[in-house]
């Protein structure tokens, strides 16, 4: 399996950006002696940082090995990443900005493997290709918190997510089968470790990073074929040159509706929502037959359900259908689906996005939004 270092696409860039900032909602300072503004905070999250009219993105935005083709890896683990930040940088006292001290050329040497002409590559040789080691670092992302300092921010505060595959992917011939190397728990642990103490060192010698609270977080890569993505299971806070120690963390996500006969470790509670979810599914399909699918990614902190993530891909695409089903599925999701969760649903055709229904954590009302094509 290939290796190299990529890119998410500029679409992606965008939209991601975009994400962040309808989630940190928009009006926030403003003042004409200042050399930035803040996109205004909400519903408990970060203010994000604008400069000179632009969102203030990522200096090494999206940078993964290439063998990642599971995107629910991607949005779980940014999202994750973020939910881990809050654990120590409260969004009442902290503004977000993108990571600005790790570039791309930076990452795309620490993604790679460790060679003659990449000494920092974190991971290893490939060592015979018959019997490679696997690639284990799959990707890197950090996150700046700032406080307001005079008339400017000044750094604070930095998260740096690392994802761990738990399985790697390889051919012993170019023209040959696929082989897969499943990685132990253990070794993810561990590999995730020793990464993280090459990196912090790292981190902590770049220029005006200074003494601030570093947060590593680690992350479980979900296998390339798994309807969900992988989850964080451990941070460490840090303020020198060394990993202090690590917090365990408890996030599990799963498919809903769970098939039959099987368990989810996620607890007894999972059988409830499983079973909620599934009137809603028989509730929707029996309104509008021609879907092609509804299916869930329910996300569990310490057992509890904590978010829903609902796909229903339709077949039809009248502009009158999708505005009356996406008002039916509004009233059925208020329904039918746990309270006091946040839940989005995203209603899609097999080639484009059609409509989306959402709810806020603490919200009861559903909000809908319809793309109208032209």
């Amino acid at each position: 399996m290939n290796a190299k270092v990529k890119k998410i696409t500029a679409a992606t860039m965008i939209l991601m950006s975009s994400l962040v900032l309808a989630s940190c909602g928009f009006g926030g300072h403003s003042s004409s002696s200042k050399d930035y503004t803040t996109t205004g905070s909400g519903g408990g999250n970060y203010q994000g940082v604008i400069q000179n009219g632009r969102y203030k993105t990522s200096k090494a935005r999206g940078i993964n090995v290439s063998q990642n083709d599971n995107q629910y890896n991607l949005k779980s683990f940014e999202n994750g990443l973020t939910q881990v930040s809050k654990r120590v940088f409260s969004p009442k006292s902290y503004i977000f900005q993108e990571g600005q001290y790790l570039d791309t050329s930076t990452l795309e040497d620490w993604l790679g493997r460790k060679t003659k002409n990449n000494p920092s590559g974190l991971n290893p040789a490939e060592g015979k290709r018959s019997n490679p080691n696997p690639i284990y670092i799959q990707q890197i992302e950090e996150q700046d918190y700032m406080e307001e300092s005079g008339n400017s921010m000044k750094l604070k505060g930095m998260t740096i997510g690392i994802g761990i595959n738990s399985e790697y992917n390889y051919k012993k011939k170019d023209d040959g089968p696929s082989f897969t190397k499943k990685i132990s728990d253990a070794e993810v642990k561990r590999q995730g470790e020793i990464a993280a103490a090459k990196v912090l060192k790292r981190v902590r010698q770049k220029s005006g990073v200074g003494d601030i609270p570093i947060v590593i977080a680690l992350y479980k890569q979900a296998p390339d074929d798994s309807l969900v993505g992988g989850s964080f299971f451990a941070y460490s806070k840090n303020s020198g040159s060394t990993i202090s120690g690590w917090h365990q963390l408890n996030y599990k996500t799963v498919v809903l509706p769970k098939a039959s006969g099987t368990t989810s470790s996620t607890g007894s509670a999972s059988q409830t929502d499983n079973d909620s979810f599934s009137n809603f599914k028989s509730q929707i399909q029996s309104f509008f037959p021609n879907l092609s699918g509804v299916t869930a990614q329910a996300q569990y902190k310490n057992g509890q359900l904590n978010g829903m993530h609902i796909t229903v891909t339709t077949q039809f695409y009248s502009q009158s259908e999708i505005a009356s089903f996406t008002q039916y599925i509004a009233r059925a999701a208020k329904k039918y689906l746990p309270n006091g969760i946040p839940i989005d649903i995203r209603i899609q055709s097999d080639s484009e996005m059609q409509a989306i229904v959402y709810r806020d954590a603490g919200s009861d009302t559903f909000r809908t939004h319809i793309l109208t094509s032209y």
